[in-house]
């Protein structure tokens, strides 16, 4: 499958993701992106170099997440995985071995609904070596 087909099908087919961006873990290319969400470099350089920092030393919990040029608020943050709303929609992100998964939820969707969606496609990517 082709890494726009898992944007496709594995999370915005699913109705719980309405945009999303696949990249390298590394932040430095993209390898699939719903058409139209913009991911400024700079917003992936700074989660790439936050996700290591979870608890209260997190940028995230301090000044809060922008992606896409708008500004969420830390709700979870560990090492792999970010939670993050603005009002009742919110960003899911989650770092595999090799990918960095970026995946935005509309605010009709439950939070919950759209962490298992974009977790399910990242314990697949896990799962074959990505």
């Amino acid at each position: 499958m082709s890494w726009q087909a898992y944007i496709d099908t594995s999370l915005v087919g699913t109705g719980n993701i309405d945009k999303a961006v696949i990249l390298s873990a590394a932040g430095d290319s993209v390898w699939a992106v719903t058409p139209g969400y913009e991911v400024k470099p700079e917003e992936v350089k700074a989660v790439v170099a936050s996700l290591p920092r979870h608890g209260n030393d997190s940028p995230f919990f301090q000044g809060g997440i922008y992606i896409g040029g708008e500004k969420h608020i830390n709700v979870a943050h560990d090492e792999e995985h970010v939670y993050a709303r603005q009002g009742k929609a919110g960003i899911v992100i989650i770092k595999t071995n090799q990918a960095l998964i970026i995946a935005h939820h509309p605010e009709t969707v439950d939070r919950f609904k759209a962490v298992d969606t974009t977790k399910a496609l990242a314990d697949y990517l896990k799962g074959v070596g990505y």
